[in-house]
């Protein structure tokens, strides 16, 4: 099992420089920062962006993976995205993890643009991914799509992509099956339930449909992320129910869990000594 932390990015980087530092002395696997232009879970926070969040803590660390958690195509294109996902790989040496996501509320409405259905933000999705995957690859891309268009999109210097693992967010079918076709890694939070059974019976289905497709497809099965703290507890209230958690997941297959950098308020309101207690034990 791997495990990463997730930092919000509700805070500027003299404050959150020393929460990435201390998350790569923890020994944690990977932390991510959240993408967003407005997040719903805190409206009314301060909110700095993902990119140059990213590019800052590549400067402050030297192991850990940085990860997107996760790009949306509500407010980036896959052409323009591209260039900042070259950089930030070429600044933190290779260190990025880049989860992609259909997105959500607020955020698909800021741009001003019509709202789509759960279908066409699926759709929309898919070929954001497709291209952003051509665009890391070759040189000289041309496309016409429904949603994105490129020409002669430049890629100087060779292959980007086999640098950068895409890890595809999704809770349904659909998602988890392109996931499993298209993706170095699979990232879910689950049903919102109030069941803890129910949800990890719920991740449990999509992993072991992430596993089917892949065989399907004569794929090795992608890296399986599940976030904890989307469960209806809260996994790090003690040493015991965090390794009670990472124990079920194991045993459903994943290979990697999230938990957010605990804060002092709503929303992932926690101890911090609970992360200490953690590393001083051990993580990975």
């Amino acid at each position: 099992m791997r495990y990463g932390v997730c930092i919000l990015p509700d805070m500027p980087w003299r404050t959150a420089r020393p929460l990435w530092e201390r998350a790569e002395e923890m020994g944690f696997q990977h932390a991510w920062t959240y993408d967003h232009l407005v997040w719903g879970g805190l409206p009314d926070s301060r909110w700095f962006s993902c990119i140059p969040t990213l590019t800052a803590a590549a400067c402050a660390t030297s192991r850990i993976a940085l990860g997107t958690y996760v790009v949306s195509p509500n407010f980036r294109t896959p052409v323009a995205f591209a260039r900042e996902v070259q950089t930030l790989t070429d600044i933190s040496d290779g260190r990025v993890l880049l989860g992609l996501g259909v997105g959500g509320s607020p955020d698909d409405r800021v741009l001003g643009s019509p709202p789509l259905d759960a279908r066409a933000r699926v759709d929309r999705f898919q070929e954001f991914s497709r291209l952003l995957d051509r665009t890391l690859r070759e040189d000289h891309v041309d496309a016409d799509g429904v949603y994105y268009g490129a020409r002669d999109m430049r890629l100087v210097g060779g292959e980007i992509r086999s640098r950068v693992p895409f890890v595809l967010a999704g809770n349904g079918p659909r998602s988890v099956r392109f996931a499993a076709r298209h993706g170095d890694g699979w990232v879910t939070t689950g049903p919102q339930t109030e069941s803890l059974e129910d949800w990890f019976g719920t991740v449990g289905r999509g992993r072991a449909l992430l596993a089917e497709t892949a065989a399907d497809a004569d794929r090795r099965a992608p890296d399986a992320y599940l976030n904890l703290h989307s469960s209806p507890v809260n996994p790090l209230e003690s040493v015991g129910r965090f390794d009670e958690m990472v124990g079920r997941a194991a045993d459903l297959g994943f290979t990697d869990v999230i938990v957010h950098w605990p804060r002092e308020t709503d929303p992932y309101r926690g101890d911090v000594g609970v992360l200490e207690r953690l590393a001083s034990r051990g993580l990975g």
